[in-house]
């Protein structure tokens, strides 16, 4: 990005920071609605709300069937998809700019092969997904419940914009673009090491602290571990701390430390 355009767009954002907040009485209620976004250190909160608004500025909201999105919703959803970026950057979600919310779960059609060339159908019920430049689709059901079911380090909107994260660089292999090569490799080792240990669990039939589904493919289990690295951060430090560790060091966060047990 070149200084006049970086200047360019600083000033367009601090426009949109001045002519658009969020109103207070509204920030206040999704805070708290979900506790996990209520950073308890001032400089965080503040960096919280401004992407928010950024991020509600550059996006653009559909209600799937009729679905009409309130601002409480799309406060909803934004705040929770810009807990991750906190210390990188919105710019990290420019590859997209759809977001299509529906009411409930939606149910769809898929279509694979098998070894044999035999193509196998069969439905598949959702409550998100990222597809690559866009757009995330959402369960408003899901977004709107994950208050309570932070408990359990389960967060729709953390999992699908994990997803954009991991795609950044073309591939959704539970690797996100990293700074050089080096801790590319130590990802890879460290990450691919734990996938295959949880993945031999769940076959085992072992009760696992994460989600089952995180053994389905590397980028699932990346999705569901940022899932709970924000909203359960005690149970993934403690049943998975090199996960944790790789989380915090890339997300430049520590929310074990933020959030009370």
């Amino acid at each position: 990005m070149t200084k006049w355009w970086a200047s360019l767009q600083r000033w367009r954002d601090q426009r949109t920071l001045n002519r658009r907040p969020i109103p207070d009485a509204l920030w206040a209620l999704t805070l708290a609605r979900f506790p996990f976004l209520a950073l308890p250190d001032s400089t965080d909160a503040a960096r919280l709300r401004d992407l928010t608004t950024l991020f509600l500025a550059r996006k653009e909201f559909h209600g799937a069937e009729g679905l009409a999105v309130t601002d409480l919703m799309a406060v909803a959803i934004g705040a929770q998809a810009c807990l991750p970026i906190l210390n990188l950057g919105l710019d990290h979600y420019d590859r997209f700019v759809g977001i299509v919310v529906h009411a409930g779960e939606v149910v769809a059609r898929r279509e694979v092969v098998d070894d044999d060339g035999v193509v196998h159908h069969y439905d598949e019920p959702l409550s998100g997904e990222a597809m690559e430049g866009g757009p995330v689709m959402l369960s408003w059901q899901d977004v709107e419940e994950a208050g309570d079911t932070a408990e359990w380090g389960y967060n729709v909107v953390v999992h699908e914009f994990a997803h954009v994260l991991d795609m950044n660089d073309g591939q959704s292999d539970g690797i996100p673009p990293l700074p050089n090569r080096a801790l590319h490799d130590t990802w890879q080792r460290v990450f691919a090491a734990e996938y295959e240990a949880f993945s031999a669990d769940v076959d085992a039939g072992v009760e696992t602290m994460l989600d089952p589904y995180a053994a389905e493919a590397p980028a699932e289990f990346f999705a569901v571990a940022c899932e709970v690295f924000f909203v359960a951060p005690h149970d993934l430090r403690q049943v998975h701390p090199e996960v944790y560790g790789l989380l915090r060091d890339y997300f430049k966060q520590d929310p074990a430390e933020r959030l009370a047990p």
